[in-house]
């Protein structure tokens, strides 16, 4: 059964549906990002999520995947899409008993760090980033691609001034001329590159082992009580990405999302071109996490590590990945 009969008003069997669930007696909160468009914003405005699962889903909205971390441990979230796989290694390294669900979103090209455009450096002078100012999200996705960039360059971390900033306050210290470098995402980024270059592609990244995706999260316990109720979410997803990497539906949902994302339409399209949504049986692949993720955080944690980011890593991340509730959602 697919999104797209449910969303044309397909609603028989939604009785049956609910009253399978497992008992969430008042509502389901999930978190997600302002500024990051993706499919499933479709479904949210359209009240697919609240129809399919049968009980009312509130959407509360984040600035950075630390925070996430920080309202699931708080259980003020029980769900959060998109979360970054550094915020969540963090999480998880640090003790917190957080599950991956499913890979959200891949995308190489939208995250990233700026630098000043009076600086006049680029890849082949990136050792001048030395002695430099820097705002950083830290314990995210946008950390971690900076740590591994520069050590990629050869360029001394502990000579630079490293400033805890969210991307849009990065973005706009950027502007200002007060930070010489800013790493983020989504519209963040795009201002932020209005001021300046990146040092490094996706794909150039990519060459360097610097995979960046995020993924639906939550804490075990809720997974183990609603297993049931997290499948059904993750179908409700997996349909909206499914009709938006058909291609057909994409000039009714591109304003949808929009809207839903805070976003202009052309700012939308732009940012969504850069994205790319897995199938699921694409997520359940060796690749991701069928094996690779796992390997990933592992390597994230090490780097954090030896960054001085975090105390220690775990000896493996198997356990961190929850493939049941996706591979029940893949047969409905």
């Amino acid at each position: 059964m697919k999104i797209k009969a449910r969303l044309l008003g397909a609603v028989t069997g939604l009785a049956v549906f609910a009253g399978a669930l497992p008992a969430l007696s008042q509502e389901l909160t999930v978190g997600y990002f302002l500024e990051w468009p993706m499919p499933f914003e479709y479904a949210k405005q359209m009240g697919t999520y609240d129809k399919e699962l049968g009980v009312p889903v509130k959407w509360v909205s984040f600035d950075t995947g630390t925070a996430m971390s920080a309202a699931m441990a708080s259980g003020d979230v029980q769900i959060s899409v998109s979360q970054g796989v550094p915020p969540f290694v963090v999480a998880v390294s640090a003790g917190q008993d957080l599950q991956i669900l499913d890979v959200a979103v891949s995308y190489s090209d939208n995250d990233n760090c700026v630098v000043r455009s009076d600086l006049e450096i680029d890849k082949t002078n990136a050792k001048e980033l030395e002695g430099k100012k820097v705002a950083v999200p830290l314990g995210t996705a946008a950390h971690y691609g900076f740590l591994k960039q520069m050590n990629h360059f050869g360029v001394d971390i502990g000579t630079m001034t490293v400033v805890d900033m969210a991307p849009a306050e990065g973005a706009a210290a950027l502007a200002q001329g007060n930070v010489d470098m800013a790493c983020g995402w989504g519209g963040a980024l795009r201002r932020m590159k209005e001021h300046g270059n990146v040092l490094l592609t996706g794909a150039e990244k990519e060459e360097l082992g610097i995979l960046v995706f995020d993924v639906t999260s939550a804490p075990a316990s809720f997974i183990a009580e609603n297993g049931d109720l997290v499948a059904r979410f993750l179908r409700v997803t997996a349909d909206a990405n499914e009709m938006w990497n058909s291609g057909k539906m994409k000039d009714e949902m591109l304003p949808v999302i929009a809207k839903d994302a805070g976003m202009d339409v052309d700012a939308t399209a732009e940012t969504i071109a850069t994205f790319v949504f897995p199938s699921i049986e694409e997520q359940l692949s060796a690749k991701w996490l069928g094996g690779g993720a796992q390997e990933f955080m592992k390597g994230v944690a090490d780097v954090f590590v030896k960054a001085g980011s975090i105390d220690k890593a775990l000896d493996s991340y198997e356990g961190a990945v929850n493939v049941g509730p996706l591979t029940a959602a893949g047969r409905m």
